[in-house]
C-alpha cells in the first residue's frame, strides 16, 4: 500500500506517518534523504532521530531513491521516505537534468511494484508567494509535479495541517 503524507513546515506530517508506520505493525524501515549540510539541518534530523523508535531501521540514501525502496521492500515491512522534497533538492543541486530525470523516472516507475506497506513524506511548497529565483521556482514546480504523480499512484494521500490530517484520497 503507497501513501504520500504531504504537509508545510512543522506541520506534523512526520509525526502522522510515524504513527501510521507504528499502527502498521509491520517492521519499519526508516529512509532519510536529508543531509546535513549546515547546522540547522543537522539540529532537524536530531531532532527527527530522538522521535523514532530504537528498533526500526534506519537507510541514509539523500539520491538512489527508487534504488534503496527497491532494496528493502518486502511484504512485511513498512517503508517511512522522510522526505521527497529535500530528495529533489539534493537531485538539483546535482546541477545535471539527466541524472534528475533518471532518478525522478525510477520512482515512479518503481512505485507500482513495491511490496508491503510504503508511506512517503513531502513537504508542500506550493501554497504561498512563487519564489525569486529560478532555481526555487524550479523546485516549487518540480515539486507539484512530483506530487502530482506520486498522488495519482497512491492508494492514500493526506494532508496534515496543524497536526491534524486531512484524507484527501483513500479510506480513513
Amino acid at each position: 500500500m503507497l501513501e504520500l503524507i504531504l504537509g508545510g513546515a512543522r506541520s506534523g506530517k512526520s509525526r502522522f506517518a510515524e504513527r501510521l508506520a507504528v499502527e502498521s505493525g509491520l517492521a519499519v524501515t526508516y529512509i532519510a534523504t536529508s543531509q546535513a549540510l549546515d547546522g540547522e539541518m543537522a539540529e532537524r534530523i536530531v531532532h527527527h532521530q530522538e522521535r523514532r523508535p530504537a528498533h526500526w531501521s534506519l537507510v541514509e540514501e539523500p539520491l538512489q531513491l527508487a534504488k534503496t525502496l527497491r532494496q528493502q521492500a518486502a511484504a512485511d515491512r513498512c517503508l517511512l521516505v522522510d522526505c521527497l522534497t529535500l530528495w529533489l533538492t539534493n537531485l538539483l543541486i546535482l546541477d545535471d537534468p539527466a541524472r534528475f530525470t533518471e532518478e525522478r523516472d525510477a520512482l515512479l516507475e518503481c512505485l507500482a511494484e513495491l511490496p508491503g506497506r510504503i508511506i512517503l513524506v513531502s513537504n508542500e511548497t506550493g501554497l504561498g508567494v512563487v519564489p525569486l529565483g529560478e532555481l526555487t521556482r524550479r523546485y516549487v514546480d518540480e515539486a507539484g509535479w512530483l506530487h502530482q504523480a506520486v498522488a495519482e499512484r497512491a492508494r492514500r494521500v493526506a494532508f496534515v495541517v496543524a497536526g491534524l490530517p486531512m484524507i484527501l484520497k483513500g479510506a480513513q
